[in-house]
């Protein structure tokens, strides 16, 4: 933490009034959390100083833990990390309304692939059979928190792909094709550094903390349905273990 003490002049740093300033404008809703802040050019401007007087104020900023900048990107107000119950159950739509957050998925990318033999394995079925793979992006008020990916068995489940393109949903997905519930089998849990792919999807830079989950979800009968791997930015998410053998 920079030492904020006032001069024995009395007169206060040119920089600790623009991030007095700043940590007003954040405090009275001006930003909101994950809200960008104008950039340096931007502030320099409005508060006649140079771009270096700018950063310095940002920095302090960035030691309180109020803002997060993003290399290349600029500077953001830090979000208040949402809270994600993990059990047998984990909806991503009823989880965050759960937590008072407007929940939206992005879809990245439907495809057709050959399952992996760890994919195979989990999801019993013969390495080299054909998987769906979902790619997406999971937001919280406007925020990316989470990339995903899930793998479904469709020699078990044909035309998912298409109903999942329909609906963007894996719980209707799963329901059009006779699946009215599942549940969580199994989770692990590992910390992991952003990959710069990852970084540019999450709004990070490279090599910042993720949270890597890895799941299974079964049908009624106990047969794998999904097997999913989720990153999740590491400073927007608690996860909670709850109701997990």
């Amino acid at each position: 933490m920079r030492d904020t003490t006032p001069k024995k002049s009395g007169r206060t740093a040119v920089w600790q009034s623009i991030a007095g300033s700043l940590r007003s404008d954040i405090a009275e809703g001006r930003y909101r959390p994950g809200d960008k802040l104008p950039t340096e050019a931007e502030l320099a401007a409005r508060f006649g100083v140079n771009r270096h007087t700018v950063r310095h104020g940002l920095a302090q900023l960035v030691d309180e833990g109020l803002v997060r900048t993003r290399r290349g990107a600029g500077a953001f107000v830090a979000a208040t990390p949402t809270d994600y119950p993990i059990g047998q159950r984990v909806r991503f739509h009823e989880n965050l309304i759960a937590a008072g957050r407007r929940p939206e998925k992005r879809v990245l990318h439907i495809e057709r692939r050959s399952a992996s033999a760890g994919e195979a394995r989990v999801l019993a079925v013969a390495e080299g059979a054909v998987v769906c793979a979902y790619h997406g992006l999971s937001l919280a008020d406007d925020l990316p928190i989470a990339l995903f990916e899930s793998v479904f068995p469709l020699e078990r489940l044909p035309g998912l792909d298409a109903a999942l393109a329909e609906t963007h949903g894996v719980t209707e997905a799963l329901a059009r094709m006779g699946i009215s519930d599942y549940t969580r089998a199994s989770t692990r849990l590992m910390a992991v550094r952003a990959t710069a792919t990852e970084a540019l999807h999450l709004h990070l830079r490279e090599g910042d903390p993720l949270l890597r989950s890895t799941g299974v979800n079964i049908d009624s009968a106990g047969v794998p349905v999904e097997y999913g791997r989720t990153w999740f930015a590491g400073d927007r998410v608690t996860l909670t273990l709850d109701g997990l053998t």
